[in-house]
């Protein structure tokens, strides 16, 4: 998540290339880089995308995890690398909305310092409990919390990520004091929450949904407007009796700022190639993926996907205002 001094995010640059620079295709491997450790949402979408685009370009595309400050690391390393299309960045709604907003002036660097490329998924958050604690419904967990106020622990994949943002959600349409417990990605907070020292977690549904399934973890809600077809039987925390709580997670490429438009205009393409793919899309769809639809056809493209990133900024902006939130978690 990341920016300059102005508010608006810059639309990739148009920069003369010679002719042969319009049929653009990747000279060595390519970097995507990942804001969060593996085993995270984001380190899988990003797997996922690596391995077709691969095969696409005919060069490897290599995941590299660079965890740190809620994703802010990693989109800095791509903000700041060459625009030649080799360095690019799996980016999240954490560093691509909501920590401008909460970091501030910390941000190390502004929304128009990144060119969008294309949205690959959303995906519902889950909020779920570990297997010890009495609580089997949304209302019951709200109940339980509001006897022990500031007792019971809530996890999130770090601060400024959409997890952190719905638990904050969740206490103020609940008022209840639940106590955040930041980790540097999913895996480790997982861990935590399997192990019932952090009773209260809330993930992105692809990276918790092998624990869910096999009872590991017990699932309480989704936080989107109708229930994942990768979870069918777990309600909405509108149905649970909490419509306010509702946060959709996103992930998609981003590339430096001044990369020439040709090559940003080859990458969307590709992925667009990659979301009409049945295999790759019934793999994001099984992890509870949902298409991006910024277009008619349920595709991507860089300026929809820019416009799509502002109305974000704006959003989680009030949200990060109502709450209160801080860096500090």
């Amino acid at each position: 998540m990341t920016i300059a001094r102005r508010s608006l995010l810059a639309t990739p640059a148009l920069i003369a290339l010679p002719a042969a620079a319009q049929g653009w295709a990747p000279s060595r491997s390519i970097r995507l880089v990942v804001g969060f450790t593996p085993a995270g949402t984001t380190d899988i979408a990003a797997r996922i995308m690596a391995e077709f685009l691969s095969q696409r370009l005919g060069q490897q595309v290599i995941v590299e995890n660079r965890p740190g400050a809620g994703g802010n690391v990693g989109a800095d390393v791509v903000a700041k690398g060459e625009p030649d299309g080799h360095t690019l960045l799996m980016q999240t709604v954490s560093s691509g909305a909501i920590n401008f907003p909460l970091y501030g002036a910390r941000m190390p660097h502004r929304p128009e310092d990144l060119a969008a490329v294309g949205l690959l998924i959303r995906v519902p958050n889950a909020i779920f409990v570990t297997n010890a604690l009495p609580v089997r419904t949304l209302a019951e967990l709200v109940e339980f919390a509001r006897a022990r106020p500031g007792r019971l622990n809530i996890g999130s994949s770090g601060v400024g990520t959409s997890l952190h943002m719905t638990g904050e959600l969740l206490k103020l349409a609940a008022n209840i004091d639940l106590t955040h417990v930041p980790f540097r990605g999913a895996g480790p907070m997982l861990q935590e929450n399997i192990a019932g020292r952090i009773e209260v977690g809330v993930d992105n549904l692809p990276s918790v949904i092998g624990h869910l399934r096999e009872g590991r973890l017990r699932p309480l809600a989704v936080t989107t407007r109708t229930r994942s077809s990768a979870m069918p039987e777990v309600p909405t925390t509108a149905e649970a009796g909490f419509p306010d709580v509702e946060a959709t997670a996103w992930f998609g490429v981003q590339a430096p700022a001044r990369t020439p438009r040709p090559i940003i205009d080859r990458l969307s393409t590709e992925m667009n190639a990659a979301l009409r793919d049945a295999t790759v899309w019934r793999r994001l769809e099984e992890l509870g993926g949902m298409r991006p639809d910024l277009r008619p056809d349920g595709g991507t493209d860089p300026d929809a996907f820019t416009t799509f990133i502002r109305a974000e900024i704006a959003k989680w902006t009030e949200v990060v205002r109502r709450s209160g939130a801080t860096v500090e978690g």
